[in-house]
């Protein structure tokens, strides 16, 4: 069987051999890398080092319970993220006097540099949840906010030209038309900007915060602990890993009719 055929697909086994395959290949680098000496142990452990770490985090931490607490963080951003830039991303999309409003403020206020506004989110929300969950929502909202604008735009004039005809209102255009056409991407850049929210979580952690992944990450740095900080990399992996197969799984389930 030819692997490499241009844009063809391959069976799903294949697919799960190649992917173990890339996965202990990376694996076995960096495990001999580890024991050659090129670099001290402190700096890279090998990987069995890191998975005795990882053991170590729940059995002497309350590792369990930073995680859910991390989890809490990401979920109640992405969740406010969605809830606002949904419906404002539908509205940019069909009225051009909301977009050209809102569009060069978003374009501006996205390439801002989110750990640079830390210090005046702490200032406006203090030390506690509210703040760490604002960097997160900064982290997302305003790229899912154009993404989800730039998927309605896309939905065929036609289909709307369409509507029209037949006395839709412009509600039921929008419920009966745009969402659905647009929703398959929709969820996929949502599991897109969810990603993007994982990565901004060590930045919301490592300020005035007691708990969570992050905390846990930067506190074991500071005693050069280095299995242990790698091993609170490889949760968030983890569970980021988790959460983006069930967006895949649950979009292959609900728009199973774009793969006929």
């Amino acid at each position: 069987m030819r692997l490499l055929v241009f844009r063809t697909g391959l069976p799903r086994r294949t697919e799960l051999i190649l992917g173990l395959a890339g996965l202990f290949a990376f694996l076995g680098a960096w495990h001999l890398t580890a024991i050659s000496g090129l670099i001290k142990p402190q700096f890279l452990p090998t990987p069995w080092a890191v998975v005795e770490a990882f053991g170590r985090l729940f059995t002497e931490r309350n590792f369990a319970g930073d995680i859910a607490i991390s989890i809490g963080r990401v979920w109640a951003a992405f969740t406010l993220s969605v809830v606002i830039a949904v419906p404002l991303g539908l509205m940019m999309s069909s009225y051009r006097a909301v977009g050209a409003a809102l569009e060069p403020f978003v374009d501006f206020v996205r390439y801002l540099p989110v750990p640079a506004l830390v210090p005046l989110l702490i200032i406006w929300f203090g030390v506690g949840e509210a703040s760490k969950i604002a960097v997160l929502w900064m982290g997302t909202f305003f790229q899912l906010l154009l993404l989800v604008s730039d998927d309605t735009k896309r939905v065929p004039g036609e289909y709307v030209e369409s509507g029209f005809t037949l006395g839709a209102s412009q509600w039921q255009i929008m419920r009966d038309i745009i969402m659905p056409a647009a929703l398959p991407n929709i969820v996929d850049n949502l599991r897109i900007t969810l990603g993007w929210c994982w990565t901004y979580l060590i930045i919301a952690e490592i300020v005035a915060a007691s708990s969570g992944v992050g905390h846990v990450i930067w506190s074991l740095r500071r005693f050069v602990k280095t299995p242990e900080v790698m091993a609170g990399i490889v949760a968030i992996g983890i569970v980021g890993l988790l959460t983006d197969q069930a967006f895949r799984y649950a979009h292959r389930r609900w728009f199973r009719y774009q793969r006929r």
